[in-house]
């Protein structure tokens, strides 16, 4: 790996521009983090960036269906520097569980940026959130998913109906103590063959169709006899985020345990959709920093035509680009895990303060997998014909970056989840409220009225219409929440951010391109502590 990445052998967390000044903005409590970030970072720019380069190229996840006595097992074999990895990285899923934050959660796993090894993580933590806020009777399964000693999964989908959750046919019958789920295959399992318990939508017999008759199971690979109690057909072939294996799974009057009422399933389940949302998003951005990395790098070694690339006007925009969309999504993203964080504890019907964290869910789960998607096919580019190899790490950064856009829903469901949080909850005023107060400056005030504007026209249009141009109002709403987000975090971080803030209105409010001013911007475009970090 020493060959072949600029970013290999550093500490991810020392040579971050951003992140410091973010995390001091978006958490009043993170100053004894910097030890385990440090850690992290490390780990990020170490070990980690080359287990996970390993098994992308050559040692996938194998899925082991029978032991030597012929005896069903449906155990997935990860790589033993995989399988090491994931145990010691099971730390990063304690902090809201033991009374500290999600900014710090999702810290570390900003600093690992690797959608395929942290998602063993994500949905082991989907599992310990949904058994810690509604299934107290449950809660010995909790300590073991901490540690690493069991791993969790959810399994909400069906092939027939994919992120239409009221088309899922699986039904769960009550026997006892317990609850029998039969069905349809869940079609699309991650983690399956390495999670001890997976939390499964099924509708009970007799309740309504649609998501609202849903609810919600854990089902423990084992029954109480010790058996199998689902079955794995196959692993799924991927293009991207090989390390971790996603399968489809059979349920068999597989047993089940009740998670909370069942007629709030469809709510549980929306938060630890919710959940990984915020994960698909602060993966991204990650992805967007290494590659980011990767070609500060580059261009600050290579030369071309005589002089450094960061010599070349064109090279310093690309630059430029790469630096303003990956430090706006950060500011985005910690925002909106910021208002999660507030809001997380709040149970159905919920809060006010909980439908916003939600609705901003929408918005950065989407924008943050868009630009992640352009920074690492910039980098690539950056890097000539070697950035099309797999002796680079680019590439693997980049097939990661487009599964973002896909993984917790496409940019239509978000669009429409986003809809249904305003029409129905009315999110929105929430949004404009906060955002009316950081609109001081003419940056500010043009993104300010763009919000107002968005949100007004509303009113004017059919449904249809409305929903016809919902993904641009998407994309407005976070470019605009963008710039004022890096005008407040300017105010205590210093005035480079104000002057992202105003590259990022350039290039995403008024689409005018970014200003040649910025050629000079030598902080922005080749920041120092990548350089000599």
């Amino acid at each position: 790996m020493q060959y072949e990445s600029y970013a290999y052998g550093r500490d991810h967390f020392q040579i971050d521009p951003d992140l410091s000044a973010v995390l001091a903005w978006s958490s009043a409590d993170n100053a004894d983090w910097d030890e385990n970030l440090h850690a992290v970072g490390r780990l990020g720019g170490g070990r980690a960036y080359q287990v996970a380069a390993h098994v992308d190229r050559e040692t996938h996840p194998r899925l082991i269906m029978h032991d030597l006595d012929g005896k069903r097992v449906d155990r997935v074999e990860l790589c033993p520097e995989h399988a090491s990895l994931l145990k010691d990285l099971a730390f990063i899923n304690r902090p809201p569980y033991e009374g500290r934050s999600w900014q710090e959660h999702f810290a570390y796993a900003y600093l690992l940026a690797d959608p395929g090894l942290y998602c063993s993580l994500i949905v082991t933590n989907q599992t310990i959130y949904a058994l810690h806020k509604y299934a107290p009777e449950l809660h010995e399964w909790i300590d073991p998913l901490l540690s690493g000693e069991r791993w969790g999964a959810t399994w909400m989908t069906e092939t027939q109906g994919g992120s239409d959750l009221g088309a899922n046919v699986t039904t769960a019958e009550r026997k006892g103590d317990l609850w029998r789920l039969q069905g349809t295959e869940k079609y699309f399992a991650s983690n399956a063959g390495l999670a001890d318990a997976a939390l499964v939508t099924a509708r009970p017999r007799g309740a309504p169709e649609g998501p609202k008759g849903l609810a919600l199971y854990l089902v423990p690979r084992l029954d109480r006899q010790g058996n199998l109690n689902f079955l794995i057909r196959r692993l799924k072939l991927k293009s991207a985020t090989r390390a971790v294996p996603t399968a489809e799974v059979e349920l068999h009057a597989s047993e089940g345990y009740l998670i909370g009422q069942a007629e709030r399933g469809i709510y549980y389940t929306l938060e630890t959709l919710t959940v990984s949302r915020l994960a698909n998003a602060i993966g991204a951005v990650g992805l967007a920093r290494k590659a980011q990395f990767e070609a500060v790098l580059r261009s600050n070694q290579r030369e071309a035509f005589g002089v450094r690339l960061h010599e070349h006007p064109l090279v310093r925009q690309d630059l430029t680009d790469i630096a303003v969309r990956t430090t706006g999504s950060l500011g985005l993203a910690f925002h909106g895990i910021l208002l999660f964080d507030r809001a997380w504890k709040a149970q159905p019907p919920y809060t006010p303060e909980y439908h916003y964290a939600r609705f901003f869910s929408h918005l950065i789960k989407n924008r943050t997998a868009e630009h992640a998607a352009y920074v690492t096919q910039l980098a690539m580019e950056l890097f000539g014909g070697l950035g099309f190899m797999d002796e680079c790490p680019l590439p693997r950064l980049h097939r990661e970056a487009l599964v973002t856009s896909i993984w917790e829903g496409t940019s239509n469901i978000q669009a429409l989840d986003m809809l249904e949080a305003m029409q129905k909850k009315g999110a929105h005023e929430m949004f404009l409220d906060a955002f009316s107060e950081h609109g001081g400056s003419p940056t500010g005030k043009r993104a300010l009225e763009i919000i107002k504007l968005g949100l007004s026209d509303l009113e004017k249009k059919s449904a249809a219409e409305v929903q016809w141009g919902a993904k641009d109002l998407l994309r407005s709403l976070a470019d605009a929440a963008t710039v004022l987000l890096l005008l407040d975090l300017a105010n205590g971080a210093g005035e480079v951010y104000a002057k992202i803030a105003d590259l990022y209105a350039a290039r995403f409010l008024d689409k005018t391109g970014y200003p040649a001013w910025a050629l000079e911007e030598r902080g922005i475009w080749l920041p120092e502590s990548i350089v000599s970090g």
